[in-house]
């Protein structure tokens, strides 16, 4: 059964690495946050640290947008995705993204499956700071790293197959290998038909 998985975290919770690690358990392709934000992004100077210029977010929205027809419209009907991104709770552009992400999976039968991916505020400032996000155009900024972990919340679809996981001391394998066994367990139908509230905790 096809499924979209979607990550969700801070930057520097490890999204991407663990939906590499995840796409070999079930076998679907990952489509990463940065796909939509580097073509933008390289035409800024923008050093990791710096906010981002307001309204950049309605670029990287078309592009995502555009990623997300054409897998509506030609992927085969056995393909599933992994998406990653960084949503915030009360963020209308991330109300916006899940909504986008949420529409595709709706157009192709396909059960979304939101993990809402979480770390402590010391292990987070230190993955982020790490000196090879740059090199795909991740922030490095430790700072707002830690007034993000002090002061929002990671998005909260509301959705009954939606899971937490925190990852502050989780091996990226150890990670995946508990997403694999939610999906598992929402294809086996554990969480019943598709409702709107309820959130399960992954360990």
């Amino acid at each position: 059964m096809r499924v979209f998985v979607l990550l969700m975290g801070f930057p520097g919770v490890g999204k991407l690495t663990i939906a590499n690690e995840l796409s070999t358990l079930v076998s679907a392709k990952v489509i990463d946050n940065h796909w939509f934000n580097n073509p933008i992004f390289r035409l800024l100077d923008d050093d990791g640290m710096a906010p981002l210029p307001n309204g950049i977010s309605e670029y990287t929205g078309r592009i995502r947008q555009v990623v997300l027809d054409a897998i509506v419209a030609y992927s085969p009907p056995s393909a599933s995705f992994i998406f990653t991104q960084a949503l915030v709770e009360g963020n209308e552009g991330s109300l916006r993204t899940f909504q986008q992400i949420a529409d595709a999976a709706r157009q192709c039968s396909a059960p979304l499956i939101p993990i809402r991916l979480h770390c402590d505020e010391d292990e987070l400032a230190r993955r982020v700071s790490t000196p090879t996000r740059r090199e795909h155009l991740k922030s490095i900024d430790v700072r707002a790293s830690r007034a993000r972990s002090n002061k929002a919340q990671v998005f909260n679809p509301q959705h009954a197959f939606a899971s937490d996981l925190d990852v502050s001391s989780k091996l990226a394998e150890t990670s995946a290998a508990a997403v694999q066994q939610h999906v598992i367990r929402v294809i086996a139908g554990d969480f019943g038909p598709l409702p709107t509230t309820g959130v399960a905790t992954l360990s």
